[in-house]
């Protein structure tokens, strides 16, 4: 998978490893810095065991651009305090497996990831095959309104919480609610185990729900994601939207703010994110502030689809935080779905 950022790799390989399958996310360490969120906060916080293969640009002694001069001299430093144990990839063909072996034994058992730090010259000159190609594709028609209510009369997230929970109970649907107040009211709704609640790593819900949604085409996976963590990782948009996953269902709740956090406005006011997902190739996608929409929307089966759907600010109160840890939570998932180690 080529994924829009370094981040976004790292949380479309744990979602995958959560659906059954060993993961690798490979960077560049000039763009190391990308995946720290999801590295200290969604790995590490889950216990999820990807490898992470990074090239070392700007290694001292050799020679190298300005701009990985920096990054260079600190990468194994930057691992390091992540906690993250790592060593060199190595150099000789015939190490390879039986390094990856024992790295694969220690994840584990340890539950965390690992990295393996690339030196220029590991690898031999290899020419690039073709670029995958795909149908094209027209641009679906947007269903539904454009938004039509004022503010102060808009639903409620608890509100269109409820109608989720109603249609999807816990059989094959997996549902990932994005950090903040999101999975909180839905664990204060009802708490499943089909059920995951992101923390930290915000904005990494959708690459993560795409990672397993592709591992696992046997189940739906609904992510639901907020207006502030879509806009700070649209490019998971763009990557959903080229693999498209058939079981994939992306439900954007736009309350235009960062609610969590102090209800800070956000700009989504002005952005179109219904065609924004269109010109991604979603293959259908909805703008709607009614509740009817989304029964039918859910009801749907006709490939990765998305809907925005606007909401106002606020929340359940009071709230409560989830009483299960991260790790309970994941291992609970994992056990529903099949693929508890």
């Amino acid at each position: 998978l080529s994924s829009a950022n370094e981040g976004d790799a790292v949380a479309a390989a744990a979602g995958a490893w959560i659906g059954g399958t060993r993961s690798i996310a490979m960077m560049q360490n000039s763009g190391l810095g990308n995946a720290v969120s999801p590295l200290t906060s969604l790995t590490h916080t889950f216990r999820i065991p990807v490898l992470i293969v990074c090239t070392h640009r700007g290694a001292r002694g050799v020679s190298d651009e300005p701009q990985h001069q920096l990054m260079g001299a600190i990468t194994e430093q930057l691992f390091e305090t992540m906690t993250i144990p790592w060593a060199t990839f190595p150099r000789e063909s015939n190490a390879v497996d039986p390094t990856l072996d024992a790295l694969d034994r220690h994840m584990k058992s340890e539950r965390r990831p690992f990295a393996l730090i690339m030196q220029k010259g590991t690898c031999e000159p290899h020419p690039l095959g073709p670029a995958p190609r795909s149908d094209v594709l027209e641009t679906p028609v947007i269903e539904g309104n454009d938004h039509a209510r004022p503010e102060k009369e808009r639903h409620s997230r608890s509100e269109v919480l409820r109608v989720l929970l109603d249609m999807t109970g816990d059989g094959n649907t997996v549902i990932v609610a994005t950090t903040g107040y999101t999975g909180r009211e839905l664990y204060a709704l009802a708490d499943r185990p089909n059920h995951l609640y992101l923390v930290g790593s915000m904005g990494c819900g959708s690459s993560l729900g795409m990672g397993l949604a592709l591992a696992r085409p046997d189940l739906r996976v609904i992510v639901v994601d907020g207006d502030g963590a879509a806009l700070m990782r649209m490019g998971n948009l763009a990557t959903a939207g080229a693999y498209a996953p058939r079981n994939l269902v992306h439900l954007l709740l736009d309350n235009e703010a960062h609610d969590s956090t102090g209800a800070q406005r956000t700009v989504s006011s002005r952005i179109d994110f219904a065609g924004i997902a269109a010109a991604c190739g979603y293959r259908r996608v909805v703008r709607s502030d009614g509740l009817d929409d989304i029964e039918r929307f859910l009801d749907a089966d006709d490939g990765v689809r998305f809907m925005h759907f606007k909401i106002k600010t606020g929340a359940i109160d009071p709230l409560p935080r989830p009483s299960i840890s991260p790790p309970a939570v994941l291992e609970r998932l994992m056990e529903h779905i099949g693929t508890r180690t």
